[in-house]
């Protein structure tokens, strides 16, 4: 598989609250965030390795091969999160890359984020 393209950004939380959440995705909980697109799936989780990685399969019926992967690291003052996208060749073309990257974005960086008071 291909990292087609990947983000770092400061989450507020601790590390085992982030991956806690990341781990159980579409679990009922006080804070939902993982709303879904008509066009997307509740994705299973593929992999774990508490407290520091997480990988989801793919948001996307259309795009089964996706791999979503989440790597958290303690700064000190929260969680650093870092997610990758992958797939297997070829890569799409660079509007479907956009639209790919902007929702899980939208997802981890929009509503996760928001759900920790950010």
């Amino acid at each position: 598989m291909d990292e087609v393209v990947t983000r770092r950004k400061n989450q507020p939380p601790p590390r085992h609250v982030v991956f806690d959440d990341l781990a159980h995705p579409g679990r009922e909980t006080r804070r939902p965030w993982l709303h879904l697109l008509d066009d997307e799936t509740l994705p299973r989780v593929i992999a774990t390795e508490s407290p520091s990685l997480v990988v989801w399969s793919s948001l996307w019926p259309a795009r089964p091969d996706a791999l979503i992967r989440f790597d958290l690291a303690d700064d000190g003052a929260g969680t650093n999160l870092r997610w990758t996208l992958l797939l297997d060749p070829p890569r799409p073309d660079d509007d479907a890359v956009r639209g790919l990257r902007k929702r899980i974005d939208r997802l981890i960086n929009g509503n996760l984020r928001h759900t920790y008071g950010q």
